[in-house]
């Protein structure tokens, strides 16, 4: 079985063919979920229930849960990459004769809920929508896209404008969407028959409602589930008229990002104190490469759509970990590439260790569909492909490996390799993307716990996002010695597990801004 792909229920389980053979191994869903999918699958289906049951002729009382959700829609989207697509968006801007955006990310842009399909496929539609309806069709390739102007590479990050939401989660359609889409209904049904002047409270959740209905198959499912559409005022609004207590409800996650004043340093020199300071282990063999020329094609990140300068720098950041790992592999391990993308990394160990199973990992259908193209091109008979959060996998494997885990995926990696006590090659990406979550707590190391509180920690993965190109060199410095600093709790806390730990800068350190890697191997 190469492929594999279930929709999964709370009653239903993962079932994982993870060998030559016919066996198979059942693998519970995990019942550890964030706050935000908590809220989305669970209390606004319970707080919804209660509304319809509690509903009469007297004005009803708002679900909190309804009020976080509207909330929730009206902040700026973060996604991996966003300073890309915010660049983008400027550039858009600019094009259209748009004045500068709102500085500190507080977006005031009206927004319409009556979105035709005749107006999203208009030319002026916003990047989001065409970001977001780009990824809801499997067959479309993503367009290869020249760089930027020098004006739109060097303009500040706080100058770019923000995000704004599409979907539930934020640019793209997810099973939140599906789960919501019934909720949303019913108390739209209720609030626009029975209290018609509450609708204009609730004008992002009435836009994502008349949205939602413009994806593929969406209208059909709904009309087989009973749904039949309401066809809703057009309202135009500003965030400043939503929900007269809007700004009372309490934040999804409870903790927002805190305005740190004084820079990373203060920070740095408490942990030089306890002795804990910027140190990277050395490079086991920084010149060593991969001899792309003569591999085949499909091996190469070329094959994944990508400019040419960029697929170089991929190139680059594989060496390292193509190295490490090929160094560690022994013939017949299974090696898991975690939050696997298009396969790069997968589909290059899968060719240069035949001996070894490999397994992709990756919830976005699209890019494991490339990835399966690319391999059937080379003929792959090692390695499977799995389309699910990395959570639901607790198949067994000796390596696991992973480039650019966003955020806290990197600590999920890590952690599912401790728990199989397997080796780990990471190679984390957005720091400022960390917060504790309902596994994980910052920071995580003993040492760094007893030097460090959450909010300081907090400061150092702030700062670590900000190692892009066009930043002055002295800013880029310390945004690398606050990345080290990050993933040496990372390092601390597998050691406290029985791991020894290397954090390693990848060669040349111009293959990406996020170029630090966590090679791990239990003792």
């Amino acid at each position: 079985m190469k492929a594999i792909k279930k929709s999964l229920t709370e009653e239903e389980y993962l079932y994982l063919d993870f060998s030559h053979q016919t066996e198979g191994c059942i693998f519970p869903l995990h019942t550890s979920v964030s706050q935000w999918t908590r809220l989305c699958e669970l209390t606004i289906p319970l707080a919804i229930e209660n509304f319809l049951r509690e509903s009469s002729d007297q004005p009803p009382t708002i679900p909190v849960e309804i009020l976080q959700l509207e909330k929730k829609l009206s902040e700026p989207v973060r996604v991996h990459n966003d300073d890309k697509l915010r660049r983008q968006k400027l550039k858009q801007q600019k094009a259209d004769g748009v004045g500068p955006p709102l500085t500190k990310g507080k977006a005031k842009s009206k927004v319409h809920t009556q979105e035709t399909s005749e107006g999203l496929d208009s030319s002026s539609k916003s990047l989001e929508l065409k970001v977001a309806f780009s990824k809801l069709t499997v067959q479309e390739e993503p367009a290869t896209t020249n760089r930027e102007p020098s004006h739109i590479r060097k303009a500040k990050a706080s100058d770019l404008p923000p995000l704004e939401h599409v979907f539930a989660e934020g640019l793209y359609f997810t099973l939140a969407d599906i789960v919501l889409l019934p909720c949303i209904h019913h108390f739209l049904v209720i609030i626009s028959r029975k209290f018609s002047e509450k609708l204009v409270e609730f004008p992002l959740l009435a836009s994502w409602y008349q949205r939602i209905q413009e994806v593929p198959g969406v209208k059909t499912a709904a009309s087989k589930c009973g749904i039949q559409f309401l066809h809703l005022p057009k309202l135009l609004t500003t965030s400043t008229e939503q929900h007269p207590n809007l700004c009372e409800v309490p934040g999804v996650e409870e903790q927002s990002d805190p305005l740190f004043i004084g820079g990373p340093r203060p920070t740095m020199a408490k942990l030089m104190e306890k002795g804990i300071e910027v140190m990277f282990s050395p490079h086991p063999c920084p010149t060593w490469t991969l001899d792309w020329n003569v591999l085949p094609a499909a091996v190469s990140p070329k094959e994944g759509k990508m400019s040419s300068d960029r697929a170089l720098r991929k190139q680059q950041q594989l060496n390292n970990l193509v190295y490490v790992v090929t160094n560690q592999a022994k013939p017949g391990d299974r090696i898991v590439d975690f939050c696997s993308g298009g396969g790069h990394v997968g589909i290059v160990l899968a060719h240069m260790l035949p001996s070894c199973q490999v397994t992709l990992i990756e919830n976005k259908e699209l890019s494991l569909i490339r990835a399966k193209k690319r391999s059937d091109e080379l003929g792959l008979s090692n390695i499977w492909f799995i389309q699910a959060n990395m959570e639901y996998f607790t198949g067994m494997f000796n390596i696991g490996v992973a480039l650019h885990a966003c955020g806290v995926a990197t600590d999920m990696v890590i952690e599912h390799c401790i728990k199989t006590r397997a080796s780990f090659v990471t190679c984390p990406c957005c720091y400022g993307f960390i917060q504790n979550t309902s596994k994980f707590n910052f920071p995580k190391s003993e040492q760094f716990k007893k030097t460090l509180s959450y909010k300081e920690h907090m400061i150092l993965c702030r700062f670590a996002d900000q190692t892009a190109v066009q930043l002055p060199p002295q800013r880029r410095l310390i945004g690398k010695q606050c990345m080290c600093l990050v993933d040496l709790d990372r390092a601390r806390a597998a050691e406290e597990c029985g791991y020894s730990v290397q954090v390693i800068s990848m060669e040349p350190e111009s293959c990406s801004p996020k170029n630090n890697m966590i090679v791990g191997v239990p003792i």
